[in-house]
């Protein structure tokens, strides 16, 4: 992933995280620990995974919720009809 672009537009993904560069600062202590970055880095992707997967199993959820509502919805009107 080239350097400056967080993601391309939309959703931001677990690839994006972990593919992020940073660039590097001087010599000597100054700057971030790179090994600190990238643990962090990782453990941020782990939880955007975790969302992602609880999001579609969520949306999932919702359409058979839905779908149920308008069958019961349907055979709810057609008792109704004389």
């Amino acid at each position: 992933m080239p350097r400056g672009t967080l993601y391309d537009g939309g959703r931001l993904h677990p690839r994006h995280v972990r593919d992020r560069q940073f660039a590097t600062v001087g010599f000597g202590r100054r700057g971030l620990n790179p090994g600190e970055v990238r643990r962090f880095l990782h453990r941020v992707a782990l939880d955007l995974t975790a969302l992602h997967h609880d999001l579609a199993q969520l949306s999932e959820e919702n359409a058979r919720m839905k779908r149920a509502l308008r069958v019961r919805q349907s055979a709810w009107s057609e008792r109704r009809r004389p």
